[in-house]
């Protein structure tokens, strides 16, 4: 099968009430040739299908979801998350009139039933109210397990639907011919009040799931609203016009004005300004953006106004590819979630013939009185054992989790990432880039007493004729507010360094080797400095007239100023950390000795730090693995949880399990918090969600009645339910509050 061919696409699902629901779609699609994966997520009501382009079509998997009584919605113009919240927000609407309407009804009902029996009529106006309440504002319950019968499956409504019409056809029998069993001396019972109250309280339930869901998907929504759908476009002859962010193609100039949302990704033209990354970064501090900078959409233009030309489409844009990362991981699955699916599939038809048996058992121990009570244990028992719980558990959690790191810059590519991270006990992490700055920098420098402001500007003006990249560190340090100095003849010399004349005297920059072949003193306090540089792993510049040496400057790769603090922080999380480079011996100990890290290789060849992975995972270690996602792809390959470092390039974002946008080494002991707090929510709302049901399907069967005479009411059932479902997803929102 051609991967080229192979294609991931979220799709909106409408229709799923349960985990059931989810997991009979997961088993349909997975079974059509050409689905290589599928991931249905109940929480966000969405599918993510990885499927061959050549063997199935999105319409043919439209089709397939159909047929088993759901929808699939694949020719939006929109996103999968924005259609998606589409169908939220029409959904909690019909669901809100719903709720508030039938509870109204059913409060009258249940005064009738139990404050005005004597009312003439009683048990018909009971009828009436009952049928509107189950029939029109309950409608959906049934009109679902028609279809899952039509096709042979069950889901939540099925057990919803049984149970209200089993009790509703009940009451309705006990109503128009009572003397059926008074005849046989049982006195008729009318169940209208619970079979209604049901409805009532599986709606709220309902609806307060829908409303606590939506807040597991604040963090989409919240990405979504940073894209401005409007842009200034600068025309060919100058002008200003407004036009749609989708309508902007790349080379095309926009202008951003202070205070405005920067709508694309481009490179600065014109113009200067700070600008609010923290969309990207999580960081409070504003940045600096001048000609040739870049600027990312979403982020926010602060003090002057920008001329920026287009370099990506907007589908293309690096918020674009944050907001279809989280939703793909949002949609994941993690590796405790099949034993649930697994659990969800059968859990529907389980707890029917539970039900059944409930009900034939008081039939046979009480033969007096068991049809009336087998009825309202069968009638309780398929209304409390809720698989929603169930199928909530691990997808609410998830989603918090992963749009939480989202918000901190931390970008976790599936669920299975994040239940990963938890068991990581070693740190493997590359030096260039990510322990320090990944490029060279002045360090220190050390200039004769006769060495005035000229001789740094011609050092300048000398360096800006290279493109070496310890020129342009030098140039970096030197620059000088005056004008560039006229060089005469400036030449480099391969292996060397630079030559130029100046007011007719000859100077030069480069190495020891460089002012030794011209004859070039240096002084002993200068060699000395040299020295103690080059242990240090640093590259030493040397600055001559034709003479004597000017000065001497060091070059390194400098360490960031947040790896030691980050080091400390994951030392303190019991990680083991390995530093690997392949710089030398003296650069490697320098740079570790400055971070606080003990263990560390030097001279280490790509495929010499993915031997080391391998060695570490032989010792049975969980390795985690930290680097810019491309020069250490081997290495990150092979570890048990692979980390790019950077800002989030189109290749770390798809290899990495993990991507920090900020090059923060801070950020992994966050990620590694917000990992252990996910999976203890995930465990904690599995727990709660197994016991809710071990605990309270016998107790609705009636186990404690030869005990104590104690009934479980269907209507109490109902809202037993109901909470159960909700305490599952407030417990994953409690995750959105939490510190990383």
């Amino acid at each position: 099968m051609d991967d080229l061919k192979n294609i991931k696409q979220v799709f909106p699902v409408t229709g799923m009430g349960c985990a059931a629901c989810a997991a009979r779609i997961t088993k349909t699609l997975g079974g059509i040739e050409g689905v290589i994966e599928v991931n249905v997520n109940l929480a966000s009501n969405s599918a993510g299908i990885v499927y061959n382009t050549d063997m199935v079509s999105p319409e043919q998997l439209k089709e397939a979801v159909e047929n088993i009584g759901f929808k699939l919605i694949i020719d939006s113009k929109k996103s999968a998350a924005e259609v998606s919240e589409d169908e939220h927000i029409k959904k909690y609407q019909e669901l809100k009139r719903r709720s508030i309407a039938s509870i109204c009804l059913s409060a009258i009902l249940f005064t009738v039933a139990m404050f005005l029996k004597d009312m003439p009529a009683n048990g018909y106006i009971q009828c009436l109210l009952a049928t509107i309440i189950i029939f029109i504002f309950g409608r959906n319950f049934y009109i679902s397990a028609l279809k899952q019968l039509r096709h042979m499956s069950s889901n939540m409504d099925t057990l919803v639907a049984t149970s209200t019409f089993i009790a509703y056809i009940f009451s309705l029998a006990n109503l128009l011919f009572p003397d059926f069993w008074m005849e046989r001396g049982i006195l008729p019972h009318l169940y209208f009040d619970s079979s209604a109250m049901i409805i009532s309280f599986i709606l709220l339930g309902r609806l307060l799931e829908a409303k606590a869901k939506h807040s597991t998907t604040a963090a989409i929504r919240n990405l979504m609203e940073l894209r401005p759908e409007m842009v200034t476009v600068i025309t060919a002859s100058g002008q200003e016009c407004k036009a749609h962010i989708n309508d902007v193609s790349i080379s095309d100039t926009v202008i951003v004005k202070p205070g405005e949302r920067i709508p694309v990704d481009g490179k600065v033209l014109s113009g200067a300004s700070t600008v609010d990354e923290s969309m990207l970064s999580g960081e409070s501090l504003p940045i600096d953006k001048t000609t040739g900078d870049n600027v990312f959409s979403g982020t926010i233009n602060h003090s002057g106004a920008l001329r920026i030309e287009v370099e990506k489409n907007n589908e293309d844009t690096m918020l674009s590819h944050i907001i279809n990362m989280v939703q793909e991981a949002q949609g994941s699955r993690a590796p405790v979630q099949q034993t649930v699916d697994k659990v969800a599939g059968i859990f529907v038809p389980t707890i029917i013939i539970i039900a059944l048996l409930t009900f034939a058992a008081w039939i046979i121990f009480a033969p007096n009185e068991g049809f009336a009570h087998g009825l309202l244990a069968m009638c309780t028992v398929l209304i409390i054992a809720c698989p929603c719980a169930l199928g909530l558990a691990t997808p609410t959690a998830i989603m918090v989790g992963i749009g939480k790191g989202a918000q901190n810059g931390i970008l976790i590519k599936d669920a299975e990432s994040i239940q990963t991270a938890r068991s990581i006990d070693t740190i493997v992490i590359d030096k260039t880039g990510t322990l320090t700055e990944g490029h060279p920098t002045v360090i220190g420098s050390q200039w004769s007493e006769e060495t005035d402001a000229s001789g740094i500007r011609i050092l300048y003006s000398l360096e800006k004729h290279s493109e070496h990249p310890l020129s342009r560190a030098l140039c970096d340090r030197f620059a000088s507010d005056g004008a560039i100095l006229e060089i005469g003849q400036p030449t480099a010399i391969t292996g060397r360094g630079m030559t130029g004349t100046y007011n007719g005297i000859k100077y030069f920059a480069g190495n020891r080797a460089m002012l030794e072949e011209n004859g070039i003193t240096t002084p002993d306090e200068m060699n000395a400095k040299a020295g103690q540089w080059q242990n240090e792993g640093a590259t030493t510049v040397w600055f001559a007239n034709e003479k004597k040496a000017l000065a001497v400057i060091a070059i390194a790769d400098k360490l960031k100023d947040t790896s030691t603090a980050a080091v400390r922080q994951m030392h303190q999380t019991g990680l083991d950390i390995w530093m690997l480079t392949g710089d030398n011996q003296a650069a490697a100990a320098h740079i570790a000795a400055q971070a606080g890290i003990k263990n560390y290789r030097a001279d280490m060849l790509p495929q010499d730090k993915a031997r080391f992975i391998n060695e570490l995972k032989a010792k049975g270690h969980k390795v985690a693995m930290a680097g810019d996602g491309i020069n250490d792809s081997a290495a990150l390959a092979l570890a048990d949880l692979s980390i790019a470092m950077g800002q989030g390039s189109d290749i770390a974002m798809n290899t990495a399990m993990v991507t920090i946008l900020t090059s923060d080494l801070r950020k992994i002991p966050q990620m590694m918090h917000l990992s252990q707090k996910t999976v203890r929510t995930i465990k904690q709302n599995l727990f709660w969600a197994f016991i809710y049901n071990l605990i309270t399907i016998p107790i609705a069967a009636g186990v404690l009645y030869p005990v104590c005479g104690f009934m479980l009411n269907p209507m109490f059932g109902a809202a037993a339910m109901a909470l159960s479902s909700v305490s599952v997803v407030t417990n994953s929102l409690r995750l959105s509050g939490t510190k990383i």
